[in-house]
């Protein structure tokens, strides 16, 4: 079995390892940023095309003690390039991590380049070229206590760019993070999901795309692993039909949301064509004020601003009094989760929370706060 490594966002290693083993991984650890696992070359596809939390799976070429560059480059050097790459096919190198002496991962990546191109001189009398944007492939360097492990990017782009989302609010979340938030709620098909400030309509898109079982791959142009030189096209296809085969056409409970801004709820709807799930995730235009339960039940979850990225000129400490208003007499029956970066903002809620948790927004430390609505 190879050995393999997906990466995520800090603080949700345990909901990925959940997700792994869901999927077959085997010895699943989770690490700093992400969890190790071992597997063969269909679950590092079936990983790729279904897990729908990380950003990247690496699979893992070598492991060697480095301090320094000559360290570095005599090490990349170990490993037979041949098998990876020919001088026709393109590459990038992205280094993460460093030691006292290799710490600018501008340098270290050039080494590891350096080193390729080297050995492939030596070996054809010709190198592959360099392509930052579009590689065939790419090579993940991570450097830490003194020690280098050298991967390849089966992923290509991050894998929470689902494909599905040309179109994006101010400040929206990651698809990945959306879907991890769903998972923290426990939310389940049959109960019903609503966002009462839905932007780009990420949420809403993300349950409707779960209880449907549509692989979040689907949507994706490219994977990494597609220009790889032992690329198995027969198998992928087998599994994108397998893929296909499984989803489900109608949703068995109210998946949907409403925004105030009729122009965001244009790219929610956008959204929801390119899923292909337009006609089953409802979005309605609604100032927070006017927003009424859509069902006696389900799972209220939404993501206000908090005064990083939007509202920073507005009266938030009163529109989070507002939306505590409306989930107190307008959702009873219901569990609410609100994610929030500001600690002082909700407490504008004016609702104990029966738990929190911290969840990182990109660098900024959230917490998501369940509300039972009686």
């Amino acid at each position: 079995m190879n050995q393999y490594f997906a990466t995520v966002a800090k603080g949700l290693e345990p909901l990925l390892v959940e997700e792994l083993e869901s999927l077959g991984a085997h010895d699943v650890e989770p690490g700093f940023c992400g969890a190790a696992f071992k597997g063969d070359r269909a679950l590092l596809y079936k990983v790729n095309l279904w897990a729908r939390l990380p950003f990247r799976v690496l699979k893992r070429l070598d492991e060697f003690d480095c301090e320094i560059g000559d360290d570095l480059f005599k090490g990349v050097q170990r490993t037979d390039w041949s098998e990876y790459i020919t001088p026709d096919h393109t590459l990038a190198v992205s280094a993460s991590g460093k030691t006292d002496e290799l710490n600018h991962t501008h340098f270290t990546s050039l080494q590891v380049k350096n080193a390729i191109v080297h050995q492939q001189t030596e070996m054809f009398g010709e190198r592959s070229n360099v392509d930052k944007d579009n590689p065939d492939l790419r090579v993940n360097v991570h450097l830490q206590y003194d020690r280098a492990t050298i991967s390849l990017d089966s992923s290509g782009d991050s894998l929470h760019k689902r494909g599905y989302r040309p179109a994006m609010g101010a400040a929206p979340l990651k698809e990945s993070l959306a879907s991890a938030l769903i998972q923290m709620s426990g939310w389940q098909p049959d109960q019903a999901f609503f966002d009462p400030l839905c932007g780009s309509g990420t949420l809403p898109l993300e349950a409707g795309l779960r209880s449907l079982q549509v692989a979040p791959g689907l949507f994706r142009e490219r994977f990494g692993f597609e220009s790889w030189l032992d690329y198995d096209d027969a198998l992928w296809e087998q599994m994108l039909k397998e893929a296909e085969d499984c989803q489900e056409e109608d949703l068995r409970a109210f998946v949907g949301g409403c925004d105030r801004d009729p122009n965001v709820l244009i790219q929610a709807n956008s959204n929801a064509t390119k899923c292909g799930i337009e006609h089953l995730v409802k979005f309605s235009q609604s100032e927070l004020a006017d927003v009424e339960a859509p069902t006696d039940s389900g799972i209220l979850m939404c993501n206000p601003p908090y005064g990083e990225r939007l509202g920073k000129d507005t009266d938030l400490g009163a529109f989070y009094k507002l939306l505590g208003d409306v989930l107190k007499q307008r959702f009873k029956g219901w569990t609410a989760y609100v994610l929030s970066g500001n600690k002082a903002l909700s407490s504008n809620i004016g609702l104990k929370s029966a738990s929190r948790a911290p969840v990182y927004n990109g660098s900024i430390l959230c917490q998501l706060m369940k509300y039972e609505l009686y």
